[in-house]
């Protein structure tokens, strides 16, 4: 009878192992995956990080924005609070520039999902002809009441291919 309790408790330990190893190997694997540059803890006995991504701008490559944001681990939603920083890192050009959307509204850029429930951080680039300045805003949206925070960099083109000499009226 002890032989064949010892054999059960050795056969679900192995899979548990298994199991494990798996897990850990997965969560290994995908972490290479992703856009992270940086993790900070908020603390011993919490579970939230911020979490800092890189993202290069898919229509203007000379551009990246670092992302800070808050990750919940165990909540089915992370907090809407995040920062963004964006800057020149390689050439921008004309031909870059005419291919974005210039309205006011702007174009999204960037877009992640933040909870199960339809919650997502959201980059819309606006360009501002006047001062020649590209816009990042970040916020966050929730179909179902939105959020009133966000934030906000600026790109100057100055100094770039891109830079074009605003018309001055007298």
């Amino acid at each position: 009878m002890h032989s064949q309790l010892r054999f059960k408790f050795a056969k679900v330990a192995s899979k548990t192992a298994s199991l494990l190893f798996a897990t850990l190997l997965g969560s290994v694997v995908l972490s290479g995956c992703s856009d992270d540059v940086g993790k900070v803890s908020l603390g011993l006995f919490t579970t939230k990080d911020v979490i800092i991504d890189a993202k290069h701008d898919p229509k203007i490559p000379g551009v990246t924005c670092h992302i800070s944001r808050i990750e919940a681990n165990l909540d089915l939603a992370d907090p809407s609070d995040m920062s963004i920083s964006c800057r020149q890192t390689g050439p921008i050009s004309q031909a870059e520039l005419a291919d974005i959307d210039k309205s006011k509204n702007g174009e999204v850029v960037f877009k992640e999902s933040l909870s199960i429930l339809f919650k997502s951080l959201k980059v819309r680039r606006i360009f501002d002809a006047e001062n020649q300045t590209l816009l990042y805003l970040s916020y966050s949206t929730k179909e179902t009441n939105g959020s009133h925070k966000h934030a906000l960099s600026t790109v100057p083109l100055y100094g770039t291919a891109a830079w074009q000499k605003p018309l001055t009226t007298q």
